[in-house]
């Protein structure tokens, strides 16, 4: 195993969940660590593979900045593929810019705040099949300044914009998604 599939391991075995749903996920994300070793960080693994997301508020934490992502016809949290990174933190930051067009990212905290796993179901990407796998996903609570300048990625959203916390469900159409931001939510003000 190599030294940042160690570090990531001690990572989740030292972060404390905040519910069963969690510390389940924590659980499975540890199985596929001694599973798969260091080949969990890259889409070569058809099985699963890490993932990143970046919960993006403003400073008076009210707005969550979310893409109208083109896959999952929703607005989602903004984030991707590790892709052989092993600087979680920085990949987050990297698909904010990417996806948004927002440079300025600030971190309230530099370690990862939340740990799920997903199923994505098949689907076509850049006129490619992409059979069913599951992303291990970690996300970083990120904060951005909510006049800057946005900008979509056309080949990822068709929309990006701050939604407000409180109305958040009504502009989430995947349904296996809300107990994951819900749980976000609740994080952010505990």
């Amino acid at each position: 195993m190599d030294k940042a599939t160690i570090k990531l391991k001690q990572q989740l075995l030292n972060f404390v969940p905040f519910d069963e749903e969690e510390a389940v996920n924590i659980d499975v994300f540890l199985q596929f660590i001694d599973g798969f070793h260091e080949h969990i960080w890259t889409r070569d693994n058809s099985v699963g593979h890490v993932t990143v997301s970046a919960w993006v508020t403003n400073s008076s934490k009210d707005k969550v900045l979310m893409a109208h992502h083109n896959i999952y016809n929703s607005f989602a949290w903004l984030g991707g593929h590790a892709d052989g990174e092993y600087d979680l933190l920085k990949v987050a930051q990297k698909e904010v810019r990417e996806e948004t067009g927002v440079f300025q990212l600030r971190p309230i905290k530099t370690d990862f705040v939340d740990v799920c796993s997903m199923i994505v179901k098949p689907h076509i990407k850049n006129n490619h099949p992409v059979a069913s796998h599951l992303h291990f996903n970690l996300t970083y609570w990120l904060e951005a300044d909510e006049k800057a300048i946005l900008q979509n990625a056309p080949a990822e959203n068709s929309a990006v914009c701050w939604l407000p916390i409180d109305r958040l469900f009504d502009f989430i159409s995947e349904e296996h998604m809300k107990p994951v931001y819900q749980r976000l939510i609740q994080k952010m003000y505990k």
